[in-house]
């Protein structure tokens, strides 16, 4: 999930706001922390605990809302895999100089092939991991070059010099949004972790996720924040790329091309498989040949990609209604919580169903907002 969520979105995304809001983007980013283990461990904990999958559960708290959802995931998933796959081919363009469609096809392939290994899921996390552990250590050292103004950093963190709303709804979207709340519950659910017995170990991994993404997330911050602190403006055609540049030279430029591929290459593959893991329940045969199905879903994507280039408008337009996925599906599942026919033993706290409502409004306001 902390891998799904560091896609090419995220960087740039955060370079972005980093650069508007200067160190009051560190009270942005607090909050929406709270916001995203407020999400998280309402769906992670009330999924597990039933054993069911969103599509599933949805269903039996409302017939066909399952189906709806997971028509969205689905779709907004294949879109987004284009950006990801654009991303990935960003960043090998930037390490070795191939083209962009010939470096996107190399990490599609190499998507496919952890897919279809038999023990995927196994790969699947263990590649996570270990370029999950390289984004955040390649980082770092770009932060030490940047050598932001860290005592200004955590002063404007709790007493911001400036709030935007918008942008703290955006993080909340961008880190739990779409398909990427379901991504750590789903692979938990297929892992056998469900039931009550399993609600203590779901909840620490819901917050561990959330943490993770966010250390990412505010390493980004602090280094962006040592470049823009100097009076450099970013360049707005790719802000991300020109912090880790302007912060280490030619250095941090090849270190942004390493992140770039490791954040789009794992939400390719976290998209992928969350996507299918909703489909699983519409056929049978879907669950049988599911590395097929992953293939596939990576293949289309990338021929997406490769005649039309990245489909901008397609992304924007599918991004506005990926907007409504969270709320929708959170509101759901908040209800269904209290349904003994759909979670069993299991009580959900009244705490984390208040923290849950406050999310829901919350984001349903950046949808509203992204359709005005």
């Amino acid at each position: 999930m902390a891998t799904s969520a560091i896609g090419p979105g995220f960087l740039t995304q955060t370079a972005v706001f980093s650069n508007k809001l200067l160190a009051s983007f560190g009270f942005v980013i607090l909050i929406s922390i709270l916001l995203d283990i407020g999400a998280q461990l309402n769906i992670w904990r009330i999924l597990c605990a039933s054993g069911k999958r969103a599509q599933d559960f949805a269903n039996e708290v409302l017939p066909g809302a399952g189906h709806f959802l997971t028509i969205l995931v689905v779709i907004g998933g294949l879109a987004f895999n284009c950006g990801n796959l654009a991303g990935a081919g960003l960043g090998l363009n930037v390490l070795t100089g191939l083209d962009t469609k010939i470096g996107a096809t190399i990490s599609g392939a190499i998507a496919i092939i952890i897919f279809i290994n038999k023990e995927s899921l196994k790969w699947m996390d263990l590649f996570a991991k270990m370029l999950g552990m390289a984004m955040i250590v390649l980082t770092i050292y770009v932060v030490t070059a940047s050598n932001p103004p860290y005592a200004t950093a955590l002063h404007d963190s709790f007493i911001p010099q400036k709030i935007d709303f918008m942008a703290i709804i955006t993080l909340v979207g961008g880190t739990v949004g779409g398909y990427i709340s379901f991504a750590g519950a789903h692979r938990l659910i297929d892992a056998g972790k469900t039931g009550t017995d399993h609600v203590a170990s779901v909840s620490k991994s819901a917050v561990s996720a959330i943490l993770l993404a966010s250390t990412m997330r505010i390493l980004l911050f602090l280094a962006a924040l040592g470049v823009v602190a100097k009076g450099i403006t970013l360049n707005q055609a790719n802000p991300a790329a020109d912090v880790f540049q302007q912060a280490a030279g030619i250095i941090g430029y090849k270190i942004f091309g390493i992140v770039m591929w490791s954040a789009a290459i794992t939400s390719v593959v976290g998209s992928a498989y969350t996507s299918v893991s909703f489909l699983k329940s519409m056929h049978p045969s879907i669950h049988k040949k599911e590395s097929f199905i992953l293939t596939v879903f990576v293949l289309i994507s990338l021929t997406v990609f490769i005649i039309v280039g990245q489909p901008v408008n397609i992304l924007v337009a599918v991004g506005a209604l990926n907007g409504f996925i969270l709320p929708i599906a959170l509101m759901l599942i908040i209800i269904g919580s209290s349904n003994k026919k759909i979670v069993g033993a299991y009580i959900h706290p009244a705490w984390l169903k208040a923290f849950g409502w406050l999310v829901v409004a919350a984001t349903i306001f950046l949808s509203v907002k992204s359709f005005l």
